[in-house]
């Protein structure tokens, strides 16, 4: 009995520490897990462990009181992070009319609570919502329907123009949304078949996904993957961008035949396609969900390769332009291409001579979320970022806005690029195609 109080009086000063971090940070992306009842799960037990700690006479020694101190610190540390995310957003809240114009229109978000994304869509504080599996899970197609026509229907009230509503329906393992809509196979699975025959199924995967999209008031859609796919999984570490499975082929001349096909599919029912994850991951051997990456390649090979099912599918489509979390070193080694004014404004806008929309990847991935968020939210206005895509965890929007909201107030942002991204924004995703998804 003796060895077993002993181990469990390390084990409770082994997870006093880790407890107190997760209580300090219970509004990270990381911790998603434990939002709700986890977090009250977590501030009963530490309560509890006091109280057996001071029932135990522990307050009688030095160790003792240190040892209760630590464990009275995860709902001390759980309120003021608490405190922190309600001040940060009674502050995006109160954003000015003003402010909330200029800087709305290029946010969109995922959101788990409708009332709280519909006061966001009535405040006009964003431009667009993300919907994915936890929107439709354990509900109808109708349901979640008539919730996206409810906020069409509150920003017609305020006077405001149709949100941009996005799904990531991809096919094969990436299908945010099938179950209850059709699973589509993957894109890649057309690679080995004859052109003819890889655009006529490619058009008619397309024409699935648009029409149940269409549906649903979708407008817009998060594919194709115009990636060029790896020769083999490099990366052991890699569980979450897996692009070698979504992929469609090594060969760019495979990829541009079978995207171009899909966009025309999805475009017949009026829903946009995005075109990801420009500069390409396909070379990349770090998970930019988690960590940082680096495109080593020049340029010119780029261009002669990995780039051309980009340049190819935005040349005859109305398709928005994603871009990933990774360093294009050859080009702007200091940032991620997705907040580089070298990479959107200098190849994407001057060089290609592009001018519809373009989205960041979602910026709660680790590549931005665990560096200066702020300085990336504010590069990525000013380099000509038309939409900025906070998917993952809606919560984070608060936080997202914030910095933009703030680099408004100091001046920091570029007006220029702001009117011209809203200009781009209008043409991108029409009041007449929003309306006829």
């Amino acid at each position: 009995m003796q060895f077993l109080r002993r181990i469990g009086h390390i084990l409770l000063w082994l997870a006093a520490p880790v407890v107190a971090f997760a209580a300090a940070n219970k509004n990270d992306p990381y911790l998603v897990p434990l939002r709700g009842a986890g977090n009250l799960a977590l501030v009963v037990a530490s309560i509890a462990i006091v109280i057996l700690l001071l029932r135990g006479g522990r307050w009688r020694t030095v160790a003792g009181k240190l040892l209760v101190t630590l464990w009275c610190l995860p709902p001390v540390l759980m309120s003021a992070a608490h405190l922190k995310f309600e001040l940060r957003k009674h502050d995006v809240l109160g954003a000015s009319a003003a402010e909330a114009r200029q800087l709305g229109p290029h946010f969109m978000v995922g959101y788990s609570s409708f009332p709280e994304v519909a006061r966001l869509a009535e405040q006009g504080l964003i431009g667009g919502v993300y919907v994915t599996r936890h929107n439709i899970r354990d509900r109808t197609v109708a349901a979640l329907r008539a919730e996206i026509s409810a906020l069409q229907d509150i920003r017609r009230a305020a006077g405001l123009p149709p949100l941009v509503v996005a799904a990531d329906q991809e096919g094969g393992i990436v299908g945010h949304l099938a179950p209850p809509l059709t699973k589509v196979p993957a894109l890649a699975t057309l690679a080995g078949l004859a052109p003819d025959d890889q655009q006529a199924k490619a058009e008619e995967f397309g024409r699935i996904h648009g029409r149940e999209l269409a549906g649903l008031g979708v407008n817009l859609n998060l594919a194709p993957v115009l990636d060029l796919k790896p020769p083999a999984r490099r990366n052991r570490l890699d569980f979450h961008t897996l692009i070698g499975q979504r992929a469609i082929a090594a060969d760019p001349a495979v990829v541009s035949t079978i995207a171009s096909a899909y966009v025309r599919g999805l475009e017949e029912s009026g829903v946009g396609a995005t075109l990801k994850h420009f500069p390409g991951i396909g070379r990349v051997r770090t998970d930019t969900h988690h960590f940082s990456a680096n495109l080593d390649a020049p340029v010119a090979e780029l261009e002669a390769t990995d780039w051309l099912p980009f340049r190819e599918v935005l040349s005859h489509s109305r398709s928005a332009l994603m871009i990933g979390h990774v360093t294009l070193t050859a080009v702007d080694p200091e940032r991620a291409a997705s907040h580089s004014k070298r990479v959107v404004d200098g190849i994407i806008r001057d060089k290609w001579g592009y001018q519809g929309v373009v989205m960041t990847d979602d910026l709660v991935m680790g590549a931005i979320y665990q560096n200066d968020v702020c300085k990336a939210v504010v590069e990525a206005i000013n380099a000509g970022v038309d939409l900025l895509l906070v998917a993952y965890d809606g919560a984070q929007f608060y936080r997202i806005f914030a910095c933009a909201l703030e680099g408004s107030r100091k001046g920091m942002l570029d007006a220029e690029a702001l009117r011209a991204s809203e200009a781009r924004l209008t043409r991108g995703f029409s009041i007449e195609q929003a309306r006829a998804a």
